[in-house]
Formats: structure tokens, C-alpha cells, sequence
């Protein structure tokens, strides 16, 4: 098996504002001097962990974030019968054991439950807290602390395998990402422009004097962005402990997951959704390396942007593979400029 698993992504969205600031501006950043769009790799991420696409072909396997396992336990507690006061007491044994707990309040005793950190749990650590529950449910007499055991390291979520997680409490429990996930920029300068926009009473819309409702403005931009995916294909394995078929099925999730999977902010006002038109696959042993310096001079306004992206990429790649020797052992391409390659092969190739 080949170390690395290396994805470059070339995808169009039209006008849209698919991950926001705190302003609710669509993201950007400066890259060669010039404004580009932004999608962060937490936003791409978190589309793909829990798309459809990923979630049904990685059905089982797929974890939860979560502060409230506190209180689901002391929600399961109570609709079992047991006393309050056992309950809570209970439900914040559970609870600790995944992190610290937020302090109590009198008036909201059940935020007393609740963990200061998410928490990303997987399947099989959800069940160990059902069934302890359970338990506990029927005995009334307190967990032990071998019952409170419930991190579980050999059957770690899919999505934990490849996106980690950190424990500060529990950190023999840590997981290192075996995926790593860049900000998605677009490959030319961009300029954020306002969409103004009305609502209309519809009882009101008859009279003489009807007008709006309701006066809003929120910004957006269209652009061809630039994907970069790495993926440590020993380190996923390894956090599978060794499962050879659910590693390729992850890989091949994820991948469908990054090529289909457009985030969702304002998709309902826009309906910004987009397949990947390119994708370069490489596998191999060697250090990995982004193809983002290929964009450093934007893709210029009388292009073709597509067309044109994805000929500097290649160049790119070329370059980098003249000057410091192959790069990766093989690449497979997806073109859908040219119908050329099918995800069916691809799906083969990132497996190898």
C-alpha cells in the first residue's frame, strides 16, 4: 500500500455565500496579493462527515459530537424510573469521564451536565454508555470505576480516524487525524457583491399602499475553488486497527464526499451546488505537497477559468516533479470538461 493519498480538487460554485465570517460575508483570504474566496476546512469537513453520501456507505461507523452525553444519560435515567436526585449524580459520573464538567447553576441544574468541550464519541463508546445506563437503571447503586471504562480504543469511529480528536482529560485516548484538509480558495481574485432583497406581506400585496415587508442585504460571490486533500493511508489504517476493507471504504466516502458535497450555507437561497469538474488523484510514498502555488498568479478575467486552471495545475505538478524528481508513484485524473476518466476508476486507483 501506498503512503499517501493525495486529492486536488477543482470546483465551481455560482453565486453564493457557503461559509460565512461573523459578519455573515462570505469568508476570503489574500493569496498573491489578491482577494480569493474562502471555504474553511472545518466547514468542508463537517459537510462531508455527515452527508448522506459519507454517512450511508460508512453506516455504523460514523461518530457523534456532543457536551450533552451528561445529560442523554440522565434523560435515559429518568425514563427508566430512577429517583432525581441519584440520576444526576449519575448522569455527571457519566459525563465526566469524557471531559470536564460545566458548573452547576441552581436555576438550570441541568447545564450541570453538560461537558465544556464537544467530545467526538463513536458507535461503539455510545453503546457502553447505553448499556452502562441500563445497568445502572436496574441496580440504583452508583457506577464503579471499571464500569466508567468507556473510551474505546479498538473500534474507533471512521470519521475519528480520519479527522482525530483530542481529549485534554483522556489524552491516551487522543487520536491523530490520518486526514488533512486545506481551505478551499478560489483560483482567481473575486470581488464580494450585495444582494438586496425584499418580502412582501402577502395579505397587504392587494392594497394601494402595499409594499415590503421585510428589507434584507447579504453578500455573495461566485468562483472556481482549489481543493487540497491529504490523506496518511498508514496512519488511517492504524487507527482502524488494521481493517483493511473499512480503511478503503473511508477512503473511497471521503472522496466521494469531497468531489459531491458543496457546503450549506444559504443553499436555499441560492441553490449553489457542485460535482468537482476536476480531480487529480496521486498515490505514493513521498512527502507530500499542495499544488496551491500553481494559483498564486490568479487566473486572469479573459480566460477560460476551468480550461485554464486546470492546465497551470498540471504544469504545476510537472514542474514540481522536474525539479525535485516524481513526486507520487501514479496519478489517475477525473476531467468533466472533457468527459474524460469516471469516479468508478477513481474509486479503484485511490485504493491501490
Amino acid at each position: 500500500m501506498k503512503n499517501f493519498l493525495q486529492l486536488h480538487l477543482l470546483t465551481h460554485y455560482p453565486p453564493a455565500n457557503l461559509n460565512r465570517d461573523d459578519l455573515g460575508r462570505p469568508k476570503t483570504a489574500k493569496m498573491g496579493g489578491i482577494d480569493r474566496l474562502r471555504i474553511s476546512s472545518q466547514s468542508l469537513k463537517r459537510h462531508w462527515r455527515t452527508s448522506e453520501i459519507f454517512k450511508s456507505a460508512m453506516a455504523g461507523h460514523v461518530g457523534r459530537r456532543t457536551k450533552k452525553l451528561g445529560v442523554k444519560a440522565y434523560e435515559d435515567l429518568r425514563a427508566q424510573g430512577l429517583d432525581e436526585k441519584n440520576t444526576i449524580k449519575f448522569a455527571q459520573a457519566i459525563a465526566g469521564e469524557f471531559g470536564k464538567l460545566k458548573k452547576e447553576d441552581k436555576d438550570k441544574p441541568l447545564e450541570g451536565l453538560e461537558i465544556e468541550q464537544l467530545v467526538h464519541v463513536s458507535p461503539a463508546e455510545e453503546q457502553k454508555i447505553d448499556a452502562l445506563v441500563a445497568e445502572i437503571a436496574e441496580s440504583g447503586i452508583a457506577p464503579t470505576k471499571e464500569q466508567l471504562a468507556l473510551f474505546r480504543k479498538d473500534e474507533t469511529a471512521v470519521d475519528i480516524a480520519l479527522f482525530g480528536r483530542m481529549l485534554a482529560s483522556k489524552p491516551e485516548y487522543n487520536v491523530e487525524a490520518a486526514a488533512q484538509v486545506a481551505h478551499a480558495l478560489t483560483v482567481h481574485g473575486v470581488t464580494i457583491e450585495n444582494d438586496f432583497f425584499t418580502a412582501v406581506d402577502d395579505f397587504d400585496q392587494y392594497k394601494a399602499d402595499a409594499g415590503s415587508s421585510h428589507l434584507g442585504e447579504t453578500g455573495f460571490a461566485a468562483g472556481l475553488f482549489y481543493t487540497y486533500i491529504c490523506i496518511n493511508k498508514t496512519e488511517l489504517l492504524n487507527n482502524l486497527n488494521g481493517d483493511t476493507e473499512l480503511a478503503n471504504k473511508a477512503l473511497q466516502a471521503l472522496t466521494e464526499a469531497a468531489i459531491k458535497v458543496a457546503p450549506k450555507g444559504k443553499q436555499n437561497s441560492f441553490g449553489s451546488h457542485g460535482y468537482a469538474n476536476y480531480v487529480m488523484a496521486e498515490i505514493g510514498d513521498q512527502q507530500p505537497r499542495s499544488l496551491s502555488a500553481a494559483f498564486l498568479k490568479p487566473i486572469m478575467q479573459d480566460a477560460d477559468y476551468l480550461e485554464a486552471s486546470i492546465k497551470q495545475l498540471n504544469r504545476q505538478k510537472e514542474n514540481f516533479d522536474k525539479v525535485y524528481g516524481d513526486c507520487s508513484d501514479a496519478k489517475y485524473a477525473l476531467n468533466a470538461l472533457e468527459g474524460e476518466g469516471s469516479i468508478h476508476e477513481l474509486m479503484a486507483f485511490i485504493c491501490e
